[in-house]
This record gives C-alpha cells, structure tokens and sequence, in this order.
C-alpha cells in the first residue's frame, strides 16, 4: 500500500523538535518560522506541555462524552478567563475544519436559514460545509457545491449590504486575519458595520479563529482588535501545540439542545490537558504581549529590506509581500539557510508563523538569511 499525495514535499525528514529547532534524520537543524501551518503556539516539546500530557497518560487518555469529564469544565473556565469570552460556551471537537463545520450547522439549526456570506480568498477547512465556504474551486467537490454560499469581496461594505438583507442568510463566516489567502484583513470599519448588519438581520457573524486565534495576533483573538462581539469563535491548531484539538465558543445567549452537536473524539482528556498546557504557558510566559512586541519587531526589520513591498498581518502571523512569486525563496530558505516558512494563495506573499516564544535574536537570524537569499 502507498500513501495517498496530499502536499508536494521539501526533502526533509524531521525526528525531533525543540523550542523553535527542528532537526531531521542527519542531524541538521532547522528554524522553525512556519509552525507546522500556525499550529506550534508555544514551541517544540516545551517541558511544561510535555510533563502534563505524560502525567494525564498514566491516568486516563481517552473515554467518550458519555460520561463526566471534568478537565473540559477546567478548560472552558481558563480558557474564558484568558481570553475574556467567559460569556460563551464551549464545544470541543477535533480541528478547525470540524469547529467551522459546526459553527455553521449551529447558524443553520438556530436561525431555520441555510445561505451563507463568505469571502473571496478565504480558507476555513476540508470538511463539507467548511470546504463549501472556501474560495478555493480546486478543493471544492461537486457535492460541495450544493451548498449555498455567495463570495464577496473582503471589505466591500455595499456589496455586503445589498446580499445580508436578502432571505434565507444564516451566517456570515470571516477570517478576522486571512491566513491561507495571504494575511488580508478586514478593516475595523467594515468589522464593525458587518458585524451591526448581522445584529440587525438575524445572522450569525462566525469569526474564524482558526489560525489567528490563541495569541497569534498579539490578542488572545484577532476580532478583538476590532471591537467586536461574535455569535460563535472556531478555534484549533495553535490551541493544542501539535495535539489535534479545536472548538467553538457559543455565545451563551444560544440555548443548545441535546443532539444537537456531538462528536466521538472531541473533548478528550489528553486534548483537554494539551490546550490547557498551553493556556498555562500563554499566560505564565506572557506570549501575547510577546507576540504583539516581536510581531512590532519583525515590521520594522522588514521595512528595511528594499525588496519587501508591504509587510501583512498582525502579532506573529504575518507575510512579507514581494513582486514576484516566492517559490523559489522559500526552498532557498529551507535547503541553504535551514528555515522553514509558509506560502500562500498569493503566491508573492511569505507566511511568517512562528512558535509565540520566538527571540529578537531568532528574528534577526531570520533577517539576515532572508537578506542573503535575495542578493
């Protein structure tokens, strides 16, 4: 038996990580500035996140939502104490492309309506649903397709209003950072204005979280830099350091009914003890502040390089925007200098997402093999 192809891979072999050191099966070590798609929130084996998973293994790793779990009622008290969303309530599932899935299926079920408001290059998962939401035809089967759902452009506010007031819209999904598109953003205008409009039509405004959330911004949510209150938060990758884990967050003013969601997996107890592993290091470490300082950091460093034409995003997800498609940049990084980064839909824009302890002296590494590999 073969594997299936899923990506086109760089010829590197990983055996073992830590902090932001990746090294492969020869001994080489590699600069970790990509995160595995944003997923390494606080980096490679970090000793705290390690001893609570192996501690909670000799206890207990896994028995279904039938019975009483109370590390889940531990994370939704921690995790809305961190993130000051303690008026929501939490549903645990596996990934972010189930937490959308489920974001929307809960719109559908509240409102009785089955439209949905996407945007142009945006990305919020494989499953059906979820796929059906990205701008992405490649991905999107035709069984996706019956899915209804109108593509609009990110901050085009009268475009916006002219497709929420027509019937049948449940939802509105947004990435409040863009992330596979290419750090696009909405402005806190148009935020705000979609955000009234959901108010004031019935709809629920989902703000995919997936991969801005958990502190990657420099806030524990990026929509927070906007002031604004969604209906329902998704949440994953950085949420579990590497353990497969995501969520909702429901506003509590949602009454859920049994059967409603469910899921076999989600909520488990070593996934339970990974995102509050990570909570506690967020918030010993200080890592969103750090995000926000080093996220400042990195922009101004960029500003210097005279090929980067505009530096995207916020916190410790951003990309660096060239005139030309980034390709072969990336594998000089990777195969010459030993750094991992990220693509994008945007084929000139090179994704920076490292783990959210990152130095100032990791950065300047990274700088100086970027400037190399341009000259």
């Amino acid at each position: 038996m073969k594997l299936f192809d899923v990506y086109p891979l760089y010829n590197v072999t990983p055996v073992s990580a830590k902090g932001i050191v990746v090294t492969d099966e020869k001994g080489q070590d590699y600069l970790d500035f990509y995160g595995g798609h944003a997923v390494i929130s606080i980096g490679h084996s970090h000793p705290h996140y390690v001893k609570r998973l192996k501690d909670q293994l000799d206890k207990i790793g896994f028995y279904s939502n039938a019975v009483q779990n109370p590390l889940q009622e531990e994370l939704a008290e921690k995790l809305g104490q961190l993130s000051g969303c303690g008026d929501y309530n939490l549903f645990l599932c596996n990934s972010g492309a189930e937490a959308n899935e489920n974001a929307l299926k809960m719109a559908s079920f509240v409102t009785g309506k089955s439209k949905v408001i996407a945007f142009k290059n945006g990305f919020h998962g494989r499953t059906s649903a979820a796929v059906a939401t990205t701008d992405n035809p490649s991905i999107n089967a035709p069984i996706n397709q019956q899915q209804k759902v109108n593509f609009l452009e990110l901050n085009d506010i009268i475009s916006f209003k002219n497709e929420i007031v027509k019937k049948n819209v449940c939802a509105v999904i947004i990435e409040s950072i863009q992330g596979v598109g290419g750090l696009d953003e909405p402005t806190t205008q148009f935020y705000q204005e979609v955000a009234a409009l959901c108010r004031e039509n019935n709809v629920f405004l989902i703000a995919d979280e997936v991969q801005c959330g958990f502190g990657r911004s420099g806030k524990f949510f990026a929509f927070q830099h906007h002031n604004i209150q969604p209906d329902i938060i998704s949440v994953a990758k950085g949420m579990g350091n590497g353990f497969p884990v995501g969520g909702i967050l429901i506003h509590e003013k949602y009454a859920a009914k049994f059967g409603m969601l469910g899921t076999t997996f989600g909520g488990n107890h070593l996934a339970c003890v990974a995102t509050l592993a990570v909570l506690e290091v967020l918030e010993k470490e200080n890592l969103i502040k750090n995000a926000e300082e080093l996220g400042n950091y990195f922009t101004e460093k960029a500003k210097e390089i005279p090929e980067v034409k505009r530096v995207k995003g916020k916190g410790l997800m951003l990309g660096l925007e060239f005139d030309f498609q980034v390709a072969d940049l990336r594998k000089k990084l990777i195969y010459d200098h030993h750094l991992f980064t990220g693509g994008a839909k945007d084929k000139t824009v090179l994704r920076i997402l490292p783990a959210l302890n990152i130095t100032k002296q990791d950065l300047d590494v990274f700088f100086n093999a970027l400037k190399t590999a341009l000259s």
